[in-house]
C-alpha cells in the first residue's frame, strides 16, 4: 500500500548553495513544478527577548511570540535570497515554515522569496535591493 505524502513534505529536489548576486544563494538542480513544497526552513526556537536582542538575519517569526533562528548548518533554506518578485513563498502552518514554488522553476534557477516589509525595511532597504526585479 502506498504511503500518502503530506503537501508539506519536501519533494526531494536537488538543491545546491552557489554564488549569486546577493552573496550565496540556493539553486535548484531539478525542474520544480508550480505549487510544490521544496524545502523546510528549520532552526532552533528562541524567545521573543532573544529575537529582539539579536535581531539576526536568519530569524523567522512563526507565530505570536514564537521565532526560530535558522542560522544553523543543517538549514539549507537559509540561503534562499530575497526577491521583490520571488519564485517561491514561505508557508507556515502549525509553527513550521515550508518553502513552496509559486511557479514552475527550471533547473539552474536561484530560489527566492519576498522576505516581507519589516525585514526589507530593516536589512535590505539601507543597502539597496539587489533582486532581479530591482536591479533590471
Amino acid at each position: 500500500m502506498a504511503t500518502r505524502r503530506s503537501k508539506y513534505t519536501p519533494g526531494g529536489y536537488k538543491l545546491r548553495v552557489r554564488r549569486s548576486k546577493a552573496g550565496k544563494g540556493l539553486f535548484t538542480e531539478d525542474n520544480i513544478p508550480k505549487g510544490v513544497c521544496i524545502v523546510e526552513y528549520i532552526g532552533k526556537p528562541v524567545s521573543e527577548e532573544v529575537a529582539i536582542r539579536d535581531s539576526g538575519k536568519y530569524l523567522f517569526e512563526i507565530g505570536k511570540n514564537k521565532t526560530i533562528d535558522g542560522n544553523i548548518p543543517s538549514n539549507i533554506a537559509r540561503y534562499i535570497n530575497h526577491s521583490c518578485a520571488g519564485n517561491c513563498e514561505a508557508v507556515g502552518p502549525r509553527g513550521r515554515v515550508f518553502i513552496f514554488s509559486r511557479k514552475r522553476i527550471p533547473a539552474g534557477t536561484e530560489l527566492t522569496y519576498d522576505y516581507g516589509k519589516e525585514y526589507f525595511d530593516r536589512h535590505i532597504k539601507p543597502v539597496g535591493c539587489r533582486c532581479a526585479k530591482c536591479s533590471a
